[in-house]
């Protein structure tokens, strides 16, 4: 089924809010909104740390482009089929293996996007990593995977390499998930898990790993992931006979196309709240900033996905892009924190593995 689209992108719209120092200074109350609230850093320095620091360097994250074939409401990626120009090319993606090999505390090559499979150099990519033993990780959005022909042979593709595939379903129901991703978007993703089971994805005794991405459809936090995880599994199971290994519930950042969302709602400074409130010590211990660097299609650095999108590069002034990686002074630098962090330690936290606490 063709996908209709829901909007362009920010960039395409040409929206003051596709420049992220323009969406920093809305999050920091100097531009749209009216509102101020605890600068994050101090929260966490009152926490016990002054100065947060990683962790060794496990998962190498790269958004290999933000060339997708939907454009979702809530993308903090702000991707779309018109980002056609930004994508990771051969040689960025060489420099990474570079990388991935000599470093031997990187277990897991997690790729997104974008639809990270549109990019060209993907499979080979893929084949690349999994001839040095790495876990590779991909966050497919399901429809590509029945969106064009040449698109069909993934779930094989996958299953031949034992790539865990990571993707993002808003609920069980056509019309939720449909309202946040596009029309058609919920049949062709049952489409896509069907196949991806039909290959022995989610299914016991196959080791390969189909999980599911839950993120709230409004100005709210989601509840338990346990417990969404049981409802999940029961009603696909149920109504569609689909199997999958685990739930990641992921709190909505207030940033990008969810900021613009938040905004034109008037929902803004009630979720900044929202989030301030659940404002959880405990999770920053396991904040994916710490062990893992995000690396965006054009190569340069920073400590998260979210970061990456704000351009909030790392802290680093010598070892800012993929070509000047240097991984000691990565391992001592102080990972850069700003309001929309807020999102990561709401209540159990958030990551990109889901919850955290």
């Amino acid at each position: 089924m063709a996908i209709k689209q829901r909007t362009k992108s920010l960039s395409a719209r040409q929206e003051k809010l596709s420049d992220t120092f323009f969406q920093l200074k809305v999050l920091n109350g100097q531009e749209m909104v009216d509102a101020q609230f605890p600068q994050f850093a101090d929260q966490v320095a009152e926490a016990g740390y002054p100065r947060l620091q990683p962790t060794p360097l496990e998962i190498f994250q790269i958004n290999i482009g933000k060339l997708c074939n939907q454009t979702c409401a809530h993308c903090h990626v702000d991707a779309g089929p018109d980002k056609k120009e930004e994508n990771m090319s051969r040689e960025t993606l060489e420099k990474c293996l570079e990388i991935i090999a000599a470093v031997p505390t990187i277990k897991t090559v997690d790729i997104t996007g974008g639809a990270p499979e549109m990019n060209p150099h993907f499979r080979w990519f893929v084949e690349e990593c999994s001839k040095l033993g790495k876990q590779v990780m991909d966050r497919c959005n399901l429809t590509i995977i029945v969106a064009n022909k040449k698109y069909h042979d993934l779930p094989e593709f996958f299953a031949e390499h034992n790539v865990q595939v990571v993707s993002s379903l808003p609920y069980f129901s056509k019309s939720r998930t449909d309202s946040q991703r596009g029309d058609g978007v919920f049949e062709d993703s049952i489409q896509a898990l069907q196949m991806l089971n039909a290959v022995g994805y989610g299914q016991e005794g196959t080791g390969l790993m189909l999980d599911l991405v839950y993120n709230p459809s409004g100005a709210f936090l989601p509840s338990s992931q346990q417990q969404l995880e049981k409802e999940f599994k029961r009603q696909l199971k149920r109504r569609y006979n689909i199997d999958f290994n685990h739930l990641f519930a992921i709190t909505n950042l207030p940033i990008s196309r969810f900021l613009e969302y938040l905004i034109q709602s008037n929902n803004y400074a009630d979720y900044m709240q929202l989030l301030v409130e659940a404002y959880n010590p405990g999770t920053i211990e396991g904040l994916m900033c710490r062990n893992t660097i995000s690396v965006s299609w054009d190569g340069y650095l920073y400590d998260c996905d979210f970061n990456q999108m704000l351009d909030l590069k790392v802290a680093t002034p010598n070892s800012r892009h993929i070509n000047d990686f240097d991984l000691e002074a990565l391992n001592q630098r102080q990972i850069v924190l700003n309001q929309h962090c807020y999102g990561c330690t709401a209540g159990a936290g958030s990551s990109c593995g889901g919850e955290i606490a």
